[in-house]
């Protein structure tokens, strides 16, 4: 079994040994925190010098688009050796994230790494509509 490094992660693993279920997962995920690798455009002395975030997202061969995620930044490293434009990244909300992101985007947390999972288009958007309504 691959080690955890967070709750997030142990939720994660937890889903794929089948001892929760996809919407206790789905509801542990609202509430936590990912991290997203970000463009770092030539920083100043570390500082990143844009002031908008440029999230890491790939396309499939089928054209969707995916954005990508991890349960820690320890985790990111070594998919982003091949993206070297993304060298940072910030921790944020997935609720913040889901309230931001485009409609037809599909994500993926731990691309390559176990634990890992792809969330397709539609299940984003439904995760959408939740965050939004605990928004209110």
């Amino acid at each position: 079994m691959p080690s955890v490094r967070n709750e997030l992660e142990a939720r994660l693993q937890a889903l794929h040994d089948g001892e929760i279920s996809d919407q206790s997962f789905m509801e542990a995920l609202l509430e936590s925190q990912v991290f997203m690798p970000v463009r770092d455009d030539a920083p100043v002395g570390g500082f990143q010098t844009s002031d908008k975030a440029i999230p890491l997202t790939l396309e499939t061969e089928d054209g969707m688009t995916v954005l990508i995620l991890f349960t820690s930044p320890d985790r990111a490293q070594p998919f982003l050796a091949d993206f070297p434009d993304f060298r940072g990244g910030i921790l944020v909300d997935m609720q913040w994230l889901l309230r931001r992101i485009g409609a037809g985007c599909g994500i993926s947390i731990n691309p390559g790494q176990e634990p890992g999972l792809d969330l397709e288009p539609d299940l984003v958007e439904g995760l959408i509509h939740v965050a939004l309504q605990k928004q209110q």
